[in-house]
């Protein structure tokens, strides 16, 4: 892949007006307050992997309506206090995935949650365990998930799954075992989408790093490229051409940039300049639009893989220096 889109001075400022429809925070608001009223059922079920340092929890707890969501949580063994917790989302067609594929965290002395993301583990590294109970009458949509009940914000599939993610971030604070004021959010791709959302709607997290983010700048980045799953909004334009500016609107419901000019977190963002998944723009654009203190990765001959390991590793070494 070559370089496609702005010049990266002219990414760096880079900052499209906002597409956010005036009821954005009545929105969340009530569907948040909505899924309050569910308590969280949790169970933390102790699981044995075979880790000799690590002990690892199958987790369960209620998220949007009350649905149960699975998860991991990991501790290191030897602790002595409560840790500072990193919470992860997954990127799009992963599930919660193996155990033994997320031990980066707890091996670096820090709690580790990491989410289920509901009706996804297609992948076959990463399969998942959450079933997506969708509200009924969601309409005919394109394969995947990007276009699940996009005529309504209220029936769109990602107002479960953000809402699930905030959910998930207020359980993490209410364990023993972690300290609530040092919670960061993370995630790759949708993950780090994911991670935008809530740090926009739940802002005493303190740390977000947005890795290659996904779901920001939805129609421009329909307009620059055609690879999924972006694509799978255009084939839906495509075929129901009456129904553009109503799906457009959906979208800005669930656009990473609005999360992020509501954003408080400190962030850490990375971008891949060759990355034709998430293009440039529409990662500057959030980050441009990012309320709190920031910066940014910028890997420029890589593609979606972004900085890949150098990425976690500046990562830790960023909570490390805050935190241990």
């Amino acid at each position: 892949m070559s370089f496609f889109d702005l010049p990266l001075n002219e990414l760096q400022r880079y900052l499209p007006a906002r597409e956010e429809p005036d009821d954005f925070d009545r929105f969340w608001q009530q569907t948040l307050d909505e899924t309050a009223e569910f308590p969280f059922n949790a169970k933390f079920e102790l699981v044995d992997e075979g880790l000799t340092a690590i002990d690892v929890y199958d987790v369960t707890f209620a998220g949007f309506g009350g649905q149960p969501v699975k998860g991991w949580f990991l501790l290191p063994r030897q602790r002595a206090e409560p840790l500072p917790c990193v919470v992860q989302f997954i990127g799009y067609s992963g599930g919660r995935g193996f155990v033994l594929d997320k031990l980066a965290w707890p091996s670096l002395g820090f709690a580790y949650f990491v989410m289920d993301t509901r009706g996804q583990g297609w992948s076959h590294m990463q399969p998942g365990g959450t079933v997506d109970v969708a509200p009924q009458g969601t309409g005919s949509h394109v394969p995947g998930f990007m276009t699940q009940g996009i005529l309504d914000p209220h029936t769109y599939y990602y107002r479960r799954v953000f809402t699930d993610a905030v959910r998930a971030v207020a359980l993490v604070r209410r364990q023993p075992a972690v300290v609530p004021e040092q919670i960061a959010i993370t995630g790759a791709s949708q993950g780090g989408g994911i991670a935008l959302a809530v740090a926009g709607l739940d802002t005493a997290v303190a740390i977000a790093m947005p890795d290659v983010p996904f779901l920001c700048h939805y129609r421009h980045a329909t307009e620059i490229v055609d690879t999924s799953p972006y694509n799978e909004i255009s084939r839906y334009c495509a075929a129901y051409r009456d129904q553009t500016e109503t799906v457009f609107r959906t979208l800005s419901y669930f656009d990473g940039v609005n999360f992020a000019a509501r954003a408080k977190a400190r962030a850490l963002f990375s971008v891949g300049l060759m990355d034709d998944i998430c293009p440039p723009s529409t990662v500057y654009a959030a980050y441009n639009h990012y309320a709190g203190e920031k910066e940014i990765a910028v890997y420029s001959y890589n593609n979606h893989e972004g900085g890949g390991p150098f990425q976690l590793r500046k990562q830790a070494n960023f909570l490390r220096e805050l935190w241990l």
